[in-house]
């Protein structure tokens, strides 16, 4: 400024030297008003409330599927040949492996053939029989000679009947050489080749399911009272960081396991929208109602220390100015971006949420409420 004033004095016309010291003293306004606007920090702040607390459990689980089979074959035999590789999608009733069934087959084309005998031979005896049915009206045949032709009728009846028994069990044991899928899914497990001999209940594929997938946790058992297929669980997967999926619980097993204490619950995904397949890692987050109600803030209010302090800074308004003083707090839960407060604040305290990072104590502030 001094500057200013001695080229002024330098200039002729007294009208520049006026001019100028106004512009001089309007500048200076400005500056003192611009330091004091710097030193008055702009804050963003919201209110302390009492609400229900809600306490929230990370979990973490796996994607499963609600159909697993390890297949085998109802029958033994040498593989003949493997229609399918890990990784194949199948539909059900995709022949998956055949055994040889040479011999069965064979078996039964004979029985077949027996089968086509006695229906000839029935056929014969219903012919005969109704001859005889003729000429019993002429009283040319005798009644015994109509009921012995009438019994070889029977005779010959069930013995067609017999064969066609045959030839179905026969026909069934040809199609136990050959294993079809079950139902719709993945082929993840192969454990057998050509040329092996297998045994029933010697599993020879693994199929999975794709569809209706779900995801199944294992919650600690302290918690087991407090919940119920109405619990709410948030479920992330890191194949979709990114996505957060709110999820219902399908069922809660209420089996402990020993060794972990902990028991399962399993969730509803509601998958189809989503390329995810069983065996993926997903991260879950429980909301569980305490019941209780209690002091809650925005998780931005809080400011943490090394040495384990969490404060928080406490408005104090009056009709000339906003100030702000730091307190001490003792927090609880955290849920949906808020924390319970147990200790150091009370309900409709202001506190600041924005712009606490580099507060002093007893600190002018300006205020702007959290929406």
């Amino acid at each position: 400024m001094r500057l200013n004033i001695y080229r002024l004095k330098n200039v002729a016309s007294p009208g520049y030297l006026r001019w100028g010291m106004l512009f001089s003293c309007a500048f200076l306004v400005n500056t003192l008003t611009l330091a004091a606007t710097t030193r008055t920090p702009l804050v963003v702040v919201s209110k302390a409330q009492t609400e229900t607390v809600i306490k929230q459990v990370p979990l973490t689980g796996t994607i499963t599927s609600l159909k697993v089979a390890n297949l085998s074959t109802e029958v033994s035999g040498q593989v003949e040949s493997v229609k399918v590789e890990v990784g194949d999608q199948v539909e059900s009733g995709d022949v998956l492996l055949n055994l040889d069934d040479e011999i069965e087959a064979l078996t039964l084309q004979s029985i077949q053939a027996e089968t086509e005998q006695a229906r000839a031979e029935l056929a014969d005896a219903k012919r005969r029989y109704k001859d005889a049915e003729r000429l019993k009206k002429q009283n040319s045949i005798s009644a015994n000679a109509i009921r012995l032709l009438q019994a070889e009728v029977e005779i010959d009846s069930a013995a067609l009947n017999r064969r066609l028994a045959e030839e179905r069990k026969q026909r069934a044991l040809v199609d136990r050489h050959t294993l079809k899928a079950p139902f719709a899914g993945v082929i993840s497990e192969r454990l057998s080749e050509v040329g092996e001999w297998i045994t029933p209940g010697n599993p020879v594929l693994t199929l999975v399911s794709i569809d209706n997938l779900r995801v199944d946790f294992q919650v600690p058992q302290e918690f087991y009272p407090r919940i119920n297929a109405n619990s709410k669980i948030t479920v992330s997967l890191d194949a979709i960081p990114d996505k957060i999926f709110n999820s219902k619980i399908d069922a809660v097993v209420p089996i402990s396991d020993p060794t972990a204490r902990t028991f399962l619950i399993r969730v509803e995904l509601g998958n189809n929208a989503i390329n995810i397949t069983p065996g993926m890692s997903v991260h879950g987050l429980l909301h569980l109602n305490t019941k209780k109600q209690g002091i809650v803030v925005n998780r931005d209010a809080l400011l943490r220390y090394p040495d384990g302090r969490v404060t928080v800074w406490v408005v104090t308004q009056n009709e000339q100015s906003s100030t702000v003083s730091e307190q001490i707090v003792k927090v609880g839960h955290s849920f949906n971006g808020q924390v319970s407060i147990l200790e150091g604040l009370q309900p409709g305290d202001i506190v600041v949420v924005r712009g606490n990072e580099a507060l002093q104590q007893g600190q002018k502030v300006r205020i702007q409420t959290n929406e």
